[in-house]
């Protein structure tokens, strides 16, 4: 099984402008994208212009990418924590015999 082609902006861009000529199913044919594919590029370009052809991965909401900042942020906190408490807990057993502070 093949791997899907990955339009570029400008590629759809030009499929659109040649659709736009008349007939659309020719052109659609002639890139080998379905209808759907067609009518939902030309959805998003008349709604957000040339910024709706953009791939996904390149619209990723400012909010969600500060989230997951945050929780990288927030995990290597947790890390940093456990490694602190893993020391602790190898001195008090070389000092006392257990790990166990309730036991000192």
């Amino acid at each position: 099984m093949s791997k899907r082609k990955t339009w570029t902006t400008e590629e759809k861009l030009q499929i659109l402008e040649e659709g736009k000529g008349g007939d659309m199913v020719s052109v659609c044919r002639k890139y080998g994208i379905s209808t759907a594919t067609y009518y939902n590029w030309k959805k998003k370009f008349e709604s957000q212009g040339k910024e709706g052809l953009k791939q996904s991965a390149d619209r990723r909401d400012p909010e969600w990418k500060k989230l997951e900042e945050e929780h990288r942020i927030l995990q290597k906190l947790l890390i940093q924590k456990e490694i602190e408490l893993e020391t602790q807990r190898e001195l008090l057993k070389k000092k006392f015999g257990t790990d166990d502070p309730r036991k000192i």
